[in-house]
C-alpha cells in the first residue's frame, strides 16, 4: 500500500494502535540471525517509501538511500568494520573488552541487502526553516528517516542492523559518496531466522535499561520531585 492510500486525518483503531507499539517495542538491532533469502523488490520499495516519508526540518529531505547488493562491495565494508572494530576493541580495558571481543556487531555480509542513508546539507540551499539556530537539524532529520526505515522493516518482519562501528571516510569511498554528502547510517537488511526477545546487549549483560522514571523530569532538569501523578503510570 502507497502513501495515496493512507488517510492521515483517520483516528487509530485499538487494534492499530497495539500494532505501531508492538512494532516499537519489538524492534531490534539484528547482526547475526540473517537468512540468505532476498528482499522482493516491491517490500524493499515500501520500506524506503516510508523512509521516505520521515519528517524533515524545513522539509528539505536531506536524505538519499544507497541501495547495496554487490557482494565485492560488502567485502569492503565488512573489511572496514574490521579494521575500526579492533580499534574500538582496544578502548576498553580488561573484562569489558574481553565482554567487547565475544559479542556479534554486524551482519554486513550475511544481510542480502544494505542500505547507506546520506544527509545532503546543501539540499535547500543556505538558509531552512527551522534550522536557522540550529543547523544539525539536517543531521537529525535523516536519522528520523533510518528510524521510519527500521520501523517499516519490523512490521514486515524483515531485520535491521546499524553499522556505526565504521569509519565514514570507509563509507564514502566504498560506495562512491561525494564530499560534499555526509553518510548517516549503514543499515543491514533481510529476513531474520528469529528476532531476539530483548535487545542483545541488554540481554548480555553490557548495560541494563533504565527505568524511564529515572529518565523523566518535570519542568526542569533538576526538578526530582516524584509526586507528579504522571509518575503513577510507570
Amino acid at each position: 500500500m502507497g502513501p495515496d492510500h493512507v488517510q492521515p486525518n483517520a483516528a487509530f483503531s485499538i487494534e492499530e494502535r497495539e500494532a505501531v507499539y508492538k512494532c516499537i517495542f519489538g524492534r531490534r538491532d539484528v547482526r547475526g540471525q540473517f537468512l540468505p533469502d532476498q528482499v522482493p523488490d516491491d517490500v524493499l520499495a515500501r520500506i524506503l517509501r516510508a523512509a521516505h516519508h520521515a519528517p524533515s526540518v524545513g522539509f528539505m529531505q536531506p536524505w538519499d538511500f544507497i541501495v547495496v547488493r554487490d557482494s565485492g562491495i560488502k567485502r569492503r565494508l565488512r573489511d572496514a568494520f574490521a579494521v575500526a572494530n579492533e580499534e574500538a576493541a582496544a578502548m576498553f580495558e580488561d573484562e569489558r573488552q574481553r565482554a567487547y571481543r565475544t559479542l556479534k556487531l554486524e551482519g554486513i555480509v550475511e544481510a542480502p541487502v544494505g542500505v547507506c542513508i546520506t544527509c545532503d546539507r546543501n539540499r535547500s540551499g543556505p538558509v531552512v526553516i527551522g534550522r536557522t539556530h540550529q543547523p544539525e537539524m539536517d543531521l537529525y532529520s535523516a536519522v528520523c528517516a533510518v528510524q521510519n526505515l527500521w520501523l517499516a522493516a519490523r512490521a514486515e518482519n524483515i531485520g535491521v542492523g546499524w553499522v556505526s562501528i565504521i569509519r565514514p571516510d570507509d563509507l564514502r569511498t566504498a560506495l562512491a559518496i561525494p564530499p560534499s554528502i555526509q553518510p548517516i547510517a549503514y543499515l543491514c537488511v533481510g529476513y531474520v531466522s528469529h528476532f531476539f526477545p530483548k535487545p542483545e546487549l541488554e540481554a548480555a549483560g553490557w548495560l541494563p535499561r533504565i527505568p524511564l522514571a529515572d529518565a523523566v523530569r518535570i519542568d526542569r532538569w533538576d526538578a526530582h520531585d516524584r509526586s507528579d501523578t504522571l509518575f503513577e503510570q510507570f
